[in-house]
């Protein structure tokens, strides 16, 4: 289901589901799920196509497509071997969706939510410096949203994040709507790992709005400053969950 929302938020179905595609998917959320070492040698082009009944051929395309995203390298005469993380290609839509299948990572959350400290604050800065009116009303809506989910975490992470990407959008900077897939990925993830209760979602409302009224009043300092403490405690909470997992 996580899948599924990550690619609506995105506006994206994904990868076509052809054969190629289907077995590609398969064999990618194993690897991110940890199922495939890196290092390892997955299954040779007749072993694969025997257990996902396929042809020889839909395999290689199912190998290429994983080669392209950065999980696997292919060398003549040696097989197919998995890559280490840090060959991936992270901004992937398909390799931050498969992360929602896999059983929750500290370390992936960990990273996730570096990044978005990283860059959303400023996005908040300049979301108030040049945000155009159109785009206060899209983050109003985005609050307002929110504070209208009744007791669903599901609709309420939807709302958060329609919420985050007005502010990107308003900052006026295509180079961030890359990141969107990063908030999304967090976001999902975050509800997983917390197994919140739906009913505690509206104690961050009041948090969110403090943030919209600073972008609408063109404060940046201030914009800035609540979304980074915004971020830092969701990210302390985070980390409080898991280690206590």
């Amino acid at each position: 289901m996580s899948e599924l929302i990550y690619y609506d938020l995105k506006q994206t179905s994904g990868m076509a589901a052809s054969l190629s595609v289907q077995v590609a998917k398969e064999i990618g959320r194993r690897i991110v799920s940890g199922s495939f070492e890196a290092g390892s040698l997955i299954d040779d082009e007749d072993a694969l196509a025997k257990r996902y009944q396929v042809s020889r051929v839909v395999v290689r395309d199912a190998v290429k497509i994983l080669v392209s995203k950065g999980l696997l390298d292919v060398r003549r005469g040696i097989g197919t071997r998995v890559l280490p993380r840090d060959r991936w290609n992270m901004l992937d839509d398909d390799v931050l969706a498969w992360h929602l299948s896999a059983p929750p990572n500290r370390k992936f959350l960990e990273q996730l939510m570096d990044v978005r400290l990283a860059f959303e604050p400023k996005a908040a800065r300049w979301a108030a410096e040049r945000a155009r009116p159109e785009d206060l009303i899209e983050i109003a809506a985005a609050c307002e949203r929110m504070a209208k989910t009744d007791n669903s975490a599901e609709d309420f992470i939807i709302a958060d994040s329609l919420f985050h990407k007005a502010i990107i959008k308003a900052a006026q900077n295509s180079f961030l709507a890359s990141m969107e897939g990063v908030i999304y990925s967090a976001l999902l993830v975050s509800i997983k790992v917390t197994n919140k209760d739906p009913r505690d979602n509206g104690a961050s409302i009041p948090f969110h709005r403090e943030v919209y009224e600073a972008i609408a009043a063109k404060d940046g300092d201030k914009a800035e400053f609540l979304t980074e403490k915004l971020l830092k405690d969701a990210s302390f909470r985070l980390s409080a969950t898991v280690n206590n997992k």
